[in-house]
């Protein structure tokens, strides 16, 4: 068993195990680089990464039917390949409605309570108004969250075209973001280098001159606000076509919210119907923001140049949360209760992500590895208690000796 030296793994987190004997390895694909990569911005990286296309990571395996894995040259390569057969069993007798229909309902569905969503916030009743804003804040965040997750990893159609229109749509005039940040920073970085200093390590969370409560229950109420701002800054770093749609996009997703305001649930005020932009589009942020660190920080963190293999990176860098109605709903299981699968297959849906979940799980204890668990409430108390350790400070590196 490989020696683990500061990992900060809460106590309430759970690593399960188990160990079984006779499993036959399969051959691992070869690994990619991301040395001299081009950022949006004509930027540079130099580090090394593996599996960062959109999608199976191309170095650790592909889930895509019809994929066939390369000569394994390392034992870790081996694990991953075995695990990306398993998973691509399942992914080939699997339906469409099981590998897209399911999550592109929830989408449809979504967009259908608009309506009754803008006509409730007419009532001068309160539960009906309460109602309505309600129905809006959880279509906002499954479109902008959920929506735009499943679209930025190609998750929603295999049609390549298609997959650029999604994006754009739910990334661009849904959250008012841009695609070209958005793709280059969550899928190329992000998961490229899952917890990697300075690179993955969601430092990009962190906002050290705000205490504990500001940051864990004020701050998030400025998420809708700060998005936007964040998205035009970004702006400077893409193609000026590309910056063009992206201006023309955000400008109409923010203008049909306020006029459907104005004119279908008959606010009378430009302020009152802002407000209620705000509040909608707030309403679920904070679980947005919790999510987003309790996952992966407070977790093992490792330099770029001594980072292990990705199912060692991943089973080790990454926390599921139990499911929830709402949050799997509005955020997507990928997000929530199967976030290690997700960082182990990105291309598969929030479905497809569930169903596989089974698999992963067992075969990660068979091989006693890591898989990270944790309720909401335990991350929450965590981050409250060592908020200055984990949120101020920089992390502790971890060293796997041997796997390295």
């Amino acid at each position: 068993m490989p020696l683990e030296d500061g990992d900060p793994l809460s106590p309430g987190a759970r690593q399960v195990r188990g160990e079984t004997r006779g499993v036959p390895r399969l051959p691992a694909m070869g690994e990619p680089s991301l040395r001299g990569t081009t950022a949006p911005g004509g930027g540079r990286t130099d580090a090394v990464a593996e599996g960062w296309e959109p999608g199976p990571a191309p170095g650790d395996g592909d889930v895509t039917p019809g994929a066939a894995p390369r000569r394994a040259r390392r034992p870790e390569e081996a694990l991953m390949s075995e695990l990306s057969e398993l998973v691509q069993k399942v992914v080939k007798s699997s339906s469409w409605w099981e590998r897209h229909g399911v999550d592109i309902s929830i989408l449809a569905c979504s967009f259908l309570l608009l309506p009754a969503g803008f006509l409730c916030l007419r009532s001068a009743q309160a539960i009906p108004f309460l109602a309505g804003v309600l129905t809006l804040g959880v279509v906002h965040h499954t479109l902008t969250v959920k929506g735009s997750h499943l679209a930025s990893h190609n998750a929603l159609t295999e049609s390549k075209s298609w997959s650029k229109v999604w994006a754009v749509f739910f990334i661009e005039l849904c959250s008012a973001f841009t695609v070209e940040q958005a793709t280059y920073n969550h899928v190329k970085i992000h998961h490229g280098y899952t917890n990697v200093i300075g690179l993955g390590d969601s430092s990009t969370w962190k906002l050290p001159f705000l205490n504990r409560y500001v940051y864990m229950f004020i701050a998030p109420l400025a998420v809708p606000i700060l998005t936007p701002l964040v998205a035009l800054d970004l702006l400077r770093n893409v193609e000026w076509k590309a910056a063009l749609r992206t201006l023309c996009c955000m400008f109409l997703g923010f203008y049909c919210h306020y006029w459907l305001l104005l004119h279908v649930s008959g606010f009378q005020s430009p302020w009152s119907a802002l407000l209620c932009m705000l509040v909608t589009r707030s309403l679920l942020a904070h679980p947005y923001i919790h999510v987003n660190i309790f996952q992966h920080i407070g977790l093992p963190m490792f330099a770029a140049d001594r980072k292990p293999r990705r199912i060692h990176l991943m089973s080790r860098g990454v926390l599921n949360l139990p499911r929830n109605a709402l949050l799997d709903w509005s955020f997507g299981h990928s997000l929530i209760s199967c976030h290690v699968e997700h960082h182990l297959f990105p291309s598969l849906s929030d479905n497809m992500c569930l169903k596989i979940k089974p698999i992963v799980s067992q075969y990660l204890k068979q091989k006693k590895l890591p898989y990270n668990e944790d309720t909401y409430s335990s991350r929450l108390w965590l981050f409250l208690q060592r908020y200055e350790e984990l949120m101020v400070h920089a992390p502790p590196i971890t060293e796997l000796v041997g796997i390295q």
